[in-house]
């Protein structure tokens, strides 16, 4: 008797290894697919960003991904440069009008006070040292420059709902987090102020009722087509337990 093909089960991974940005790479641009909460996260961002006031302005966005930050950038007036490990995300991020490097964010081949802008989206809490991601994203920023960013707190309500809840859910990947690398929102402030950035904080989270909403035509497969087609927006909330935003302007 011939056998059938054998399938291969999918690879085991640490938590936060980078190789799963790999085996995700056809999620990035799907609206309700494993990263759709990033592209939420990355509309509100770039609300963060004003028009550019002269006309070379550069914006650094660490940690880039597929370069979901560049449709909300669009008429701006940035170059907007992407920095990030993951190869295949960069080749998305190219596509989309991203100038794309393959580097570290602790160790970013570009000089400093070269920014008008650093974005940090969702990436403090996925790298081992991120004082040191921190200390860059300063050293790249000219004086006045505007610092933007995003993470999850280093509490125990952000481990619950980030983890054991959040990662049970359809929409976000296993494993895709250590809350060990969750960022204190305090401590994050303090950093920043020691390279000269005054970094303020509010807590944010997806609406409510447009998450159900989102979650039901999901269910019923009935997807939202587009990125920014009735998706949920992210909300100001008065507690940064969870998920905070950050943005503050380097001075000297």
């Amino acid at each position: 008797m011939r056998n059938g093909p054998v399938s291969t089960p999918p690879r085991v991974l640490p938590p936060n290894d980078p190789r799963q940005y790999d085996d995700l790479a056809g999620e990035w641009w799907r609206p309700d697919g494993a990263f759709a909460m990033l592209h939420w996260l990355a509309r509100s961002r770039a609300a963060l960003v004003p028009p550019a006031t002269r006309p070379d302005a550069l914006l650094v966005d660490l940690g880039c991904g597929a370069g979901l930050l560049a449709p909300h950038l669009a008429g701006k007036g940035y170059r907007h440069v992407g920095v990030d490990l993951t190869r295949s995300a960069l080749a998305q991020a190219a596509a989309h009008g991203v100038t794309v490097v393959n580097g570290d964010a602790t160790a970013v081949p570009l000089v400093d006070g070269c920014a008008d802008v650093v974005a940090a989206g969702e990436l403090l809490e996925h790298v081992p040292d991120w004082r040191r991601v921190v200390a860059e994203a300063c050293r790249l920023l000219r004086p006045g420059g505007l610092l933007v960013l995003d993470t999850l707190n280093d509490t125990a309500l952000a481990r619950l709902v980030a983890v054991r809840i959040g990662e049970r859910l359809p929409t976000v990947p296993r494993g895709i987090h250590d809350p060990r690398l969750f960022v204190d929102a305090r401590e994050l402030v303090a950093e920043c102020a020691r390279h000269g950035v005054h970094l303020r904080i509010r807590g944010i989270r997806p609406s409510l009722r447009g998450t159900l909403a989102w979650l039901v035509r999901r269910a019923r497969g009935r997807p939202s087509g587009t990125v920014d087609g009735r998706q949920p927006r992210m909300k100001p909330t008065r507690s940064v337990a969870v998920l905070y935003q950050g943005h503050g302007v380097r001075h000297g």
